[in-house]
């Protein structure tokens, strides 16, 4: 198979298939524990795993809590139409296509190297129903017809950061536009002590969405490390005590927290708009080692 000037397979045992795309060094890197499995890291940041005899399997924390969502969101095996705002290796896209057949997916990934390098080395289902549109994802979330999504999922990081302009109500607005109602919306949030970002990513869903539950490592809860969590937001009640015990049950349990509780944890912090929005902060470089 031919290969641009810019991607090579190391040789040697973990036959490592590494290729400089629009976002940095990309690598798709081989599960040893996995006959067809492969973990990509930007920059040597790990963003996604894929299993592809097992598009089932969900490795990362903040990917199997997604899953959960996506698991919740209606009955078992229904179709959904889904909206992927940020691609990596299609993980949660491949997940919903296996646990249900028939859904109709949209995915929103900027980087358009990176889709190629995906496509290529860790190639699409051919019958399952998933669009890729090289974009940015907010200008891709403009172009869904209102009311078109059961489910949005935001997972878009650009040098381990969430972008600022996908961190305001003006985009949950787009965001509530392109859902149904009783839809659901779900974010992978990054953040650290003293975790000013996820408290005012919270109050801004809480300014466009009546409720909300947020799933997390509880030392992450408590600001002691950096580390993901997953919000849930929608226009009707969640099914947070299935969330609960599901989240309570992975490999690495999480917490979750709505209600009152949820709202105490924002300790005050106010909606972002687009006027004052910044990027999320940078993972410490121990978060990685």
């Amino acid at each position: 198979m031919a290969r641009s000037r810019n991607s090579r397979r190391e040789r040697g045992s973990d036959a490592t298939v590494s290729e400089t795309v629009d976002g940095g060094l990309a690598q798709l890197r081989p599960d040893r524990d996995r006959a067809r499995a492969w973990t990509l890291l930007i920059d040597g940041a790990p963003q996604s795993h894929v299993d592809l005899d097992d598009p089932g399997y969900l490795s990362f924390e903040y990917q199997r809590r997604l899953g959960h969502v996506i698991d919740l969101a209606a009955p078992p095996g229904r179709p959904l139409h889904v909206l992927h705002l940020g691609g990596g290796a299609f993980t949660l896209a491949r997940y919903v296509a296996a646990t249900r057949p028939r859904s109709t997916q949209q995915v929103v990934e900027r980087d358009a190297a990176l889709v190629r390098l995906v496509r290529r080395e860790l190639p699409l289902d051919p019958g399952a129903r998933i669009r890729v549109r090289s974009a940015d994802a907010r200008d891709g979330l403009g172009k869904v017809p209102d009311g078109w999504a059961d489910l949005v999922i935001a997972d878009v990081f650009s040098g381990a950061r969430t972008p600022a302009h996908l961190t305001s109500t003006e985009f949950l607005d787009e965001v509530r536009r392109a859902l149904k109602p009783g839809g659901l919306y779900a974010a992978n949030l990054a953040d650290g002590p003293p975790l000013a970002h996820l408290r005012a990513q919270i109050a801004t869903a809480a300014a466009r969405f009546p409720e909300l539950a947020l799933v997390a490592d509880p030392t992450v809860l408590r600001g002691k490390r950096f580390g993901n969590a997953v919000l849930v937001a929608s226009d009707l009640p969640l099914p947070t005590a299935e969330l609960t015990r599901r989240a309570a049950s992975d490999p690495h349990p999480g917490r979750v927290e709505h209600g009152r509780d949820l709202t105490d944890f924002t300790g005050g912090a106010v909606p972002v708009v687009d006027a004052s929005a910044v990027a999320s902060p940078a993972p410490p470089p121990s978060v990685f080692r």
